[in-house]
């Protein structure tokens, strides 16, 4: 099978049975809920219920306007980070990789999925942490970096099994033994889809037991039990049908065309090949109805059918140029999608930028209130007004002024013991205990000052009375008067 074969198969297998789906609901569903989430938004305020809706909101609003999903989900991300609220952050993670995994934009939802690790890491949700632990493994896996893909698949499949999370024991089978068949793992890839099978049987799923009797296809196939291979193949292609399910049922119809191939049963090859194809054609499945035009095309000239070959040639070259079309579109989405959360990100950033200028504004504002309300205890102390109010206005301006010293030590503290509460709480009362003792003295030293300014300038007054005005009787009563 050539690279391009693996890659499409690859995706058709993992994109409906697992955790990094966009939605679980058809697009037609999404629309009214979107519709019903974006008026339930208008009732509530910034707090963590907002958050919830927007990135459900933002989940399904993916399915049919991405670029629209991306600002919804980077508002609840930036809302989540605000408010504190983790879960909501890693929620917001998460619907933002997926997003940008329904686009294209893989490196992307590599980093938004880490992010989402990051933080469920520090919680205790086997279902969160396992879930994300896989969508990172599938991330991997869609650029072809099966060993680290299974590096994670291992680390997910670990929390599934020793908490027992049902919902995703089927997925991770499922996923892990797809893996190990790109990697031409039979065997081992085999003991995941028997698995995966006994899974879905529990479950009565039609389409999931369809999926994993295909991959025991393929397993049986490249062992070279083809008797098995064509039995699951052939059950495969009734649940398949029975589900509806279009797509892997070009999948398995091809796969059962290369096994008949392989037996040299041409006539039967040719059939299923043509069946895969009409599929994929009348159900628009691009990659498959070219691996299907591809497969006729080397199979009629291994068989030495010239023309029927000579009539797929054309066939597969406009299927290539559609899907080369195609690919380039979803390059110029990558690089559309990264050019907007970039924009997003710098908007969130100019929003602190702003709220950092607008807390150094009021750290100035209290550094000049401080000596202003000294200056006006010292103007006080000068005039005829209660001693009650000369000692509050001492003991306030010094309370501002250690306060304050305390706000401006704290973010260097929290950098210096890298915000380490233990190590932040010593710290602050190792200050306190200089800080209260000396306030407590400057309090009893500035009070006594201040009283003792007052007391001085009393008797200033007292000392030095104003010149007294003459009585208006006395100055008719002056000599210059009698003389007159």
């Amino acid at each position: 099978m050539n690279r391009r074969e693996l890659y499409h198969r690859f995706v058709s297998l993992i994109v409906l049975f697992t955790t990094i789906l966009i939605c679980s609901e058809p697009l037609a569903a999404q629309k009214p809920r979107a519709d019903s989430l974006t008026r339930e938004l208008t009732k509530v305020n910034a707090d963590s219920n907002r958050v919830t809706l927007l990135w459900k909101l933002a989940s399904a609003t993916s399915v049919f306007n991405p670029d629209t999903a991306l600002t919804i989900g980077f508002e609840a991300l930036s809302l989540a980070r605000k408010i504190d609220f983790m879960e909501g952050e890693s929620r917001s993670n998460g619907i933002l990789a997926n997003t940008f995994f329904k686009i294209g934009n893989y490196s992307k939802a590599l980093e938004l999925n880490i992010e989402k690790l990051k933080i469920e890491e520090k919680r205790n949700v086997p279902l969160n942490l396992a879930s994300v632990l896989m969508n990172i493994g599938i991330v991997y896996a869609f650029q072809e970096e099966y060993p680290k893909a299974l590096e994670y698949y291992r680390q997910a499949d670990s929390i599934i099994q020793s908490n027992n999370v049902k919902k995703l024991k089927y997925n991770i089978a499922l996923n892990t033994g797809d893996t190990y068949d790109r990697l031409n793992l039979s065997d081992s890839a085999f003991r995941y889809f028997i698995l995966s099978l006994d899974l879905a049987r529990q479950d009565e799923d039609d389409d999931l037991i369809g999926t994993s009797m295909t991959g025991l296809g393929h397993s049986y196939r490249k062992m070279g039990r083809f008797k098995e291979s064509m039995e699951h193949y052939e059950a495969a292609i009734g649940y398949l049908k029975a589900a509806g399910d279009d797509e892997m049922l070009c999948e398995t119809t091809l796969g059962l065309a290369r096994l008949f191939e392989e037996t040299k049963q041409y006539d039967s090859a040719s059939h299923y090949a043509t069946l895969s194809l009409n599929v994929a054609k009348s159900g628009k499945f691009l990659s498959k109805e070219l691996d299907a035009a591809q497969f006729l095309t080397d199979h009629y000239k291994k068989i030495r059918a010239i023309d029927s070959a000579f009539s797929y040639v054309d066939y597969v070259k406009s299927l290539n140029e559609e899907l080369n079309s195609r690919d380039k579109i979803r390059e110029s989405q990558v690089i559309s999608s990264n050019e907007q959360y970039r924009q997003l990100e710098l908007q969130e950033e100019k929003a602190r930028e702003h709220k950092k200028r607008a807390q150094q504004l009021q750290m100035l504002l209290i550094a000049i209130f401080i000596p202003g309300i000294f200056l006006l205890t010292l103007m006080l102390s000068r005039v005829n007004v209660p001693v009650k109010l000369i000692r509050v206005l001492g003991v306030l301006s010094l309370l501002f002024l250690f306060e304050y010293l305390t706000l401006l030590l704290h973010p260097t503290v929290a950098n210096l013991t890298h915000h380490t509460p233990v190590l932040e709480i010593l710290i602050f009362v190792a200050l306190a205990a200089i800080l209260i003792p000396m306030h407590h003295k400057l309090e009893h030293w500035l009070i006594h000052k201040l009283l003792q300014h007052r007391h001085k300038h009393a008797m200033a007054h007292q000392h030095h009375p104003a010149p007294e005005i003459p009585a208006v009787a006395d100055i008719k009563k002056s000599p210059a008067d009698n003389n007159g």
